[in-house]
């Protein structure tokens, strides 16, 4: 298990930088020092060039304009002990998102993020970037939880505002977070304005400043098997939206099921995949069904997880993500109401 590092060992009190408005908190970590970066070279050279000797971990997050597909990245930040760096997309442009894809791809650098799925799906289709070796703090979460004997309710996903809250991981009240989604809400294209304001660097920022925090704090609950649960399914989280024509074939392979097999409470790990369906043109409201009620009714059944595009899309797929027997047997269920016959 791993251990705190400095500067994550305690926590200190801040004395927030003139006109910063802070967390809402008692205990806060050291300030470190924030870089908005236009060029590669101003990104530390341990980044971009990654390799075994020198392996990190890494906060991470994106902003965008209605960040997927088909949306705009804006910012992606990067948490390192001793700094943030906001990548500028907008204006480093490509050339500068794609300095960083042998990092984001790389296995020798661990990225901490909150919920991979959309920035995932961002990276992939506006750079063809494959993120990769990602620790997916939504899923460390429920599966300490479920480690701890503590059955997470259907669609009960920690919200990152939650996990903040969390006093066995941070125990911070992030107010600020709010006032950013209210301005979103007013100006989908907040994130686009150049020259990035004190607000902006602020807020970006706070969205990775307490990842590693976080991560070595849950590093330290989760047992062998957990581990191996969390690789997989942030590998498969990662894929979700990225659908391709070659079932994933030019993706780093998924986490091998540890060689001595670990066993938990009786149970060994099983193999976990992604499935695609495809859904024919009007039965998605039979999958659905009034107020959701068929698809929940499928993820009561079903020890997997069903998750559909939505506005953001696509709108025609239904992606499982579980073990093998969970999975088919959610894939026949969906097919059945896709068959379903009214009359």
């Amino acid at each position: 298990m791993a251990s705190l590092p400095p500067p994550y060992q305690t926590h200190l009190p801040l004395s927030p930088d003139p006109g910063e408005k802070p967390l809402n908190s008692e205990p806060q970590l050291p300030l470190v020092p924030i870089h908005v970066v236009t060029r590669a070279s101003q990104l530390p050279a341990e980044f971009l060039e990654p390799s075994a000797e020198r392996q990190l971990v890494i906060g991470f997050d994106c902003e965008g304009v209605d960040l997927c597909r088909h949306g705009t990245l804006c910012i992606m930040q990067l948490a390192f002990p001793d700094a943030i760096y906001l990548v500028d997309a907008i204006q480093g442009g490509a050339m500068l998102i794609q300095a960083c894809k042998p990092a984001l791809e790389s296995s020798y650098i661990t990225k901490v993020i909150h919920d991979c799925k959309r920035d995932s799906e961002a990276l992939y289709f506006q750079f063809g970037i494959k993120l990769n070796n990602v620790v997916d703090t939504q899923i460390a979460y429920s599966l300490i939880e479920e480690q701890e004997g503590r059955k997470r309710l259907l669609d009960d996903y920690i919200s990152f505002v939650g996990l903040l809250a969390d006093p066995r991981y941070c125990g911070i009240s992030y107010l600020e977070k709010e006032e950013v989604r209210f301005l979103l809400r007013q100006d989908p294209n907040f994130w686009t304005y150049r020259p990035l304001s004190e607000q902006m660097v602020r807020a970006a920022a706070d969205d990775v400043r307490f990842l590693l925090y976080i991560y070595y704090k849950m590093m330290e609950k989760l047992n062998q098997q957990s581990l191996w649960y969390l690789a997989v399914r942030g590998a498969l989280y990662c894929r979700c939206f990225c659908i391709n024509d070659n079932n994933f074939a030019d993706w780093p392979p998924l986490p091998p099921i540890p060689a001595d097999n670990l066993i938990v409470d009786g149970n060994a790990p099983e193999e976990e995949i992604l499935s695609v369906l495809d859904v024919p043109p009007g039965k998605m409201g039979r999958v659905i069904g009034r107020r959701g009620a068929s698809i929940l009714s499928i993820k009561e059944s079903c020890n997997a997880e069903i998750l559909i595009g939505g506005d953001k899309g696509p709108p025609d797929k239904v992606f499982i993500i579980g073990p093998v027997k969970q999975v088919r047997k959610a894939e026949a269920m969906l097919r059945g109401k896709m068959m379903d016959v009214y009359y």
